[in-house]
Formats: structure tokens, sequence, C-alpha cells
């Protein structure tokens, strides 16, 4: 088992090496698909900003009817 052990981390040791460095390693592995992440907050944004635009007279008569329906004393 020692063995096997040791032939495990000798390998990862290389690997490590090969890619420059466990820190640099990690911060590419975890750094992602920014352009991707870019595009999909941005239409995100842009979805909302159609709705708003679509939902506002919507959302003000509702609210108008809303405000005259109630009655006071």
């Amino acid at each position: 088992m020692e063995y096997v052990e040791r032939v495990q981390r000798r390998a990862y040791d290389a690997a490590v090496r090969a890619h420059g460095g466990y820190d640099r390693w990690v911060r590419e592995r975890e750094r992602g698909d920014v352009p991707g992440w870019v595009m999909i907050t941005v239409m995100t944004a842009g979805l909302v900003v159609a709705l708003g635009l679509i939902a506002r007279p919507l959302l003000e008569s509702v609210f108008t009817n809303a405000v005259n329906s109630v009655t006071g004393p």
C-alpha cells in the first residue's frame, strides 16, 4: 500500500510542477468562463428592463384601481 501512495504522490507532484505550481493551477481552474458570466449578467439585466417597460403601465393601472376602490370614513 505504501508503494501505491508514493507513486500517486509523485504523479500528483509532477502534475503540479507541470502546471507551474499548485496556486497557479487552482487559480486557472477556478477562473471559470468569465465572458460567459458577463453575457448571462447582461442578458438578465436586459430582460429585467424589458419586463419593467412592459409591465409598468399595467402595474400602475392596478395600483390606481386599488387606491381608488378604497373608501374612507
